[in-house]
C-alpha cells in the first residue's frame, strides 16, 4: 500500500496540532547538525523571530553525506511518541536545496494552500 500524498508543513507547524502522527508531510529546514551513530540530523527554520526545529531519522536515506548549514528538503512521515515533547520526522526523501528562494517557496506553499482550500470549498456547496 503506497503513503498517502504529502501536505507541505513549515517547520513551525509540525510540533503542533496541525499535524498529527504519521501524517506524511514535506517540509525544509537548514540542516544544523547531523548525528551518523543515531541516524539523526536537525533541521531549523526562523519564523516570527522564533527559530523552530525538527528533528529527522535519516534511516531510510542512508548514506547520506550532509552540509551543514545547507538547506534541505524532506518527505516523510511524522512520529509523535508517547511522552515525548517534540515530533519526529521519518525521512524517506533529503535532498539539499541549496540556493533555492526559500521567501518564494514559502509563497508559492501558501497560494497552493489557498488553491486547494478554494477548491475544495466550491465542492462543498455543490
Amino acid at each position: 500500500m503506497l503513503p498517502s500524498p504529502a501536505v507541505f508543513h513549515f517547520l513551525w507547524e509540525i510540533n503542533t496540532h496541525l499535524v498529527k502522527d504519521g501524517a506524511s508531510v514535506r517540509t525544509f529546514g537548514r540542516l544544523t547538525s547531523y548525528l551518523p551513530e543515531e541516524s539523526k540530523a536537525v533541521l531549523t527554520s526562523h519564523h516570527a523571530s522564533v527559530q523552530h526545529q525538527v528533528s529527522v531519522q535519516t534511516t531510510f536515506v542512508e548514506p547520506f553525506d550532509p552540509i551543514i548549514g545547507a538547506q534541505y528538503f524532506t518527505l516523510g512521515e511524522i512520529d509523535k511518541s508517547e511522552g515525548c515533547s517534540e515530533a519526529t520526522l521519518r525521512a524517506r526523501v533529503l535532498n539539499c536545496v541549496d540556493g533555492v528562494d526559500v521567501a518564494l517557496l514559502q509563497k508559492a506553499i501558501n497560494e497552493q494552500r489557498n488553491f486547494f482550500k478554494g477548491r475544495d470549498d466550491e465542492a462543498g456547496a455543490q
